[in-house]
């Protein structure tokens, strides 16, 4: 099995990484899943470019900017129809102020791959798109992490 590791990246502290690389372990470990992380595909990406300063490029060179943009899109949406049998999404105040969360959401829907939410926000602040594409709905990574091992554990 391999999960694709959703959520804010742009506007949350430390791009999301922490969060990923704690849960990563624990689903490899306990599991034996495979992760795509998509915090490190972008460090990737933005590597292969030379582009240390990416997120400057919004302003400086916003023609340079979106090209390596769609290449992080086109990674990350790619993993989330062909690669991955699962998403676990982070929804928090961060993804107000992004898009490719709940792009990654709607498409997984689409492609009808289960889809963990963990939601720390009150319910009246998630939209009822996002909830109803969600097919699991937990409140913190505890509550997750027993969902998982009831559905996958072997």
């Amino acid at each position: 099995m391999k999960v694709y590791l959703s959520g804010p990246i742009e506007n949350a502290i430390n791009d999301g990484a922490d969060w990923r690389k704690e849960i990563t372990q624990w689903l490899k470990t306990r599991l034996g899943h495979d992760v795509f992380d998509p915090v490190i595909e972008t460090r990737n990406i933005i590597e292969k470019y030379n582009a240390a300063e990416f997120r400057l490029l919004k302003k400086t060179n916003p023609v340079q900017y979106k090209k390596i943009f769609k290449d992080i899109i086109k990674v990350d949406l790619n993993a989330v129809v062909h690669d991955c049998d699962y998403l676990i999404v982070k929804w928090d105040e961060s993804v107000f102020k992004g898009g490719g969360t709940h792009g990654e959401v709607t498409i997984a829907h689409w492609f009808n791959k289960p889809i963990f939410l963990v939601n720390f926000l009150s319910i009246e602040d998630v939209s009822s798109w996002i909830f109803s594409c969600a097919d699991h709905f937990v409140n913190d990574f505890d509550d997750l992490k027993i969902k998982l091992e009831e559905m996958y554990s072997e």
